[in-house]
């Protein structure tokens, strides 16, 4: 690996640790109940995440929420559906049980039997279209825009746009701050939404990026969006060729 791809892959990494040192400091309260932090957790498999798979520029940087139940508080990746994190990219490492997980949501790490409909959808397409992880990531990445996953009391998932403003506002000043330096570091000609959430944070961030930068958007995998169960891997295909992302 060129010694300028290392030191890029470093400092993602080195911006990585910092998201997790600032984010640990926040604090939630009603309706969040649990909060999960897979970058402190499962920081080794987000850690082999970023040094395998974002060692250089990237045309294309894939931009979600935060981490599903059954994908990213399992795994430590973004929508990491366990087999396309274990299988396809080959990505494995130590997940520890969160002190304050709820009972109907535990954190099993690769032994989750639970699929990730939304990390199933996105990864599949991938897969299906670059057959193979090293062909995807060499010119595509995908991260999320906040690392923590939110429950509330009985269990349900919480999403960041459900959060109380006085909560909301600074985890978005620690998140709008890491996905600049993150998109400078990797320096996309696109920055893809998956989703409405993601879009409005894209739209915040790119205008105080120097290097000018593309906002595309695509359709959520969410199962929990009625039109994304009807067809979403060719809706998906159709919008980002549309964009002129992918040809």
């Amino acid at each position: 690996m060129p010694a300028r791809n290392v030191s890029r892959a470093k400092a993602i990494l080195a911006a990585a640790m910092t998201l997790r040192r600032d984010m640990a400091r926040l604090r939630f309260g009603a309706p969040v109940a649990h909060v999960y932090h897979p970058l402190d957790y499962a920081w080794p498999v987000h850690q082999r995440y970023i040094l395998q798979f974002a060692d250089g520029p990237r045309k294309v940087v894939f931009l979600g929420m935060n981490p599903g139940p059954f994908g990213m508080m399992q795994t430590g990746v973004p929508f990491g559906e366990i087999a396309a994190v274990r299988d396809w990219m080959g990505l494995s490492g130590k997940v520890a049980a969160p002190a304050n997980a709820h009972p109907k949501k535990p954190v099993q790490g690769f032994d989750c039997p639970r699929s990730e409909v939304s990390g199933r959808r996105l990864w599949g397409l991938f897969a299906d279209r670059y057959k193979t992880a090293p062909a995807f990531f060499k010119n595509h990445f995908v991260v999320n825009y906040c690392p923590l996953g939110f429950l509330d009391a009985g269990g349900r998932n919480l999403t960041p746009d459900k959060l109380r403003r006085p909560e909301r506002e600074p985890m978005r000043e620690i998140c709008d701050a890491h996905l600049r330096g993150l998109l400078t570091l990797l320096e996309p000609e696109w920055a893809v939404a998956v989703g409405d959430y993601a879009a409005q944070c894209l739209d915040t961030v790119l205008p105080g990026i120097k290097v000018g930068i593309r906002r595309g958007k695509i359709l959520h995998p969410s199962p929990a969006s009625p039109a994304a169960n009807r067809g979403w891997a060719e809706q998906a295909t159709r919008q980002l060729e549309s964009q002129g992302i992918w040809s």
